[in-house]
């Protein structure tokens, strides 16, 4: 089967990001807007090309001090770099339904190479014969690669903020017309 253009549905896709908080828990987030470009075969992804842009303003850990904090200098510049970006290079099937996905993500004016855990989880057609797909897709980076490297010194030793953060996105997508 060809590549055929597959529209997001926001309603039912999320970008979610977690990262060790004193050292001894997790703080989640997620970004509540973005756009993506998806071309692919969804029964075989090493042809596709997939690209997002994450608007950082979009960014929610249910507090806001936080978000405006992450909104700031310190960590994405929001001001100077209101967006994240990625985009594929090389997609290799590692199992049945199942993908490596690198490409150049880019925070912060810095761009780095990045791969994603992929799972094809299914198509089909909604009550209304649109045709769906769904993917999942992990990875993690390290933030004070593109720059974040805001932080804080605690009393009983370590730091506020880790440095790996996970990434967990959910993507339900309609095929275009």
């Amino acid at each position: 089967m060809a590549n055929t253009k597959w529209a997001v549905d926001a309603s039912h896709s999320s970008i979610d990001f977690s990262v060790k908080h004193m050292m001894i828990a997790k703080v989640k987030g997620s970004f509540e807007n973005f756009e993506a470009v998806i071309e692919a075969d969804p029964a075989d992804l090493t042809t596709a090309n997939i690209e997002f842009k994450i608007d950082l303003t979009s960014i929610n850990t249910k507090n806001e001090d936080r978000d405006n904090h992450l909104r700031s200098a310190d960590f994405f510049d929001v001001e100077n770099h209101p967006s994240m970006t990625f985009k594929s290079t090389s997609i290799v099937k590692t199992d049945d339904g199942e993908y490596d996905v690198t490409g150049d993500l880019t925070i912060r004016g810095t761009t780095k190479s990045e791969t994603f855990q992929v799972v094809f989880e299914g198509a089909g057609k909604d009550p209304w014969g649109n045709e769906k797909a769904g993917f999942s897709a992990t990875g993690s980076l390290n933030r004070s690669d593109y720059g974040l490297v805001w932080n804080a010194a605690l009393e009983t030793g370590g730091v506020l903020v880790g440095d790996q953060v996970k990434i967990s996105i959910e993507i339900e997508a309609a095929k275009a017309e």
